[in-house]
């Protein structure tokens, strides 16, 4: 435990002294403790890719919502977690949620998002609009 030395006496910091270390390592503990997932956006020629890293979860657990250009990405999930040791049941109750929220450019066709759950990776294709895309040079003639 920490403790600050005051007037020669230590005393113990008040926020560890109150949740102690245990308790510590849970509330900063990486997984989905109410934290967002790492996310990476990717651009290519035919669009756009999200990328959620979320290992451990369903692609039930996720939901996607589109409105007004505004992609909302969430996913909720209760794990639950049984150990028999001797004359007792433990129980332990995890929730795991987040949300995040992508407002996309004009330019994306909203009719063919796709997304897929692979490997604890979340990926989202937003295509482009065809007149979106990047054309080739192109030789004018001058007549």
């Amino acid at each position: 435990m920490n403790s600050v030395v005051k007037n020669g006496y230590a005393y113990p910091t008040l926020f560890e002294g109150f949740f102690g270390k245990d308790s510590m390592n849970e509330l900063f503990a990486p997984a989905y403790n109410g934290t967002s997932p790492a996310v990476n956006v990717i651009e290519h020629t035919e669009g756009y890719r999200i990328e959620v890293a979320a290992p451990g979860m369903q692609k039930e657990d996720f939901k996607l919502d589109l409105n007004n250009n505004k992609l909302t990405i969430s996913a909720q999930r209760e794990q639950k977690e049984e150990k028999e040791n001797m004359k007792y049941t433990r129980r332990e109750f995890k929730y795991a949620s987040f949300q995040r929220t992508f407002t996309l450019p004009a330019t994306i066709d909203s009719e063919r998002i796709e997304a897929t759950y692979t490997d604890g990776i979340l990926s989202i294709e937003l295509p482009k609009r065809e007149e979106a895309k990047v054309k080739p040079v192109r030789q004018i003639e001058i007549k």
